[in-house]
């Protein structure tokens, strides 16, 4: 039985009440990890070229308002 397997059944098995709480976790827990990817990629200059091409269409009129 591979770890995931032993993870999707004991997910299975939660009350819906834990299952809330499972599903805040994770949310969180999965954010942080985006989060802390997102910033090694800004510092790593791995996103400098979008940004660039961002702020030239910003200067060209290409954006629009949300």
């Amino acid at each position: 039985m591979s770890n995931l397997q032993d993870i999707e059944r004991a997910v299975s098995q939660l009350s819906p009440e834990e299952l809330a709480a499972f599903r805040v976790w994770f949310a969180e827990f999965d954010a942080e990890i985006w989060d802390q990817q997102f910033e090694e990629d800004v510092a790593a200059g791995r996103l400098d070229d979008l940004a660039k091409r961002a702020l030239q269409h910003l200067r060209e009129g290409r954006c629009t308002d949300l």
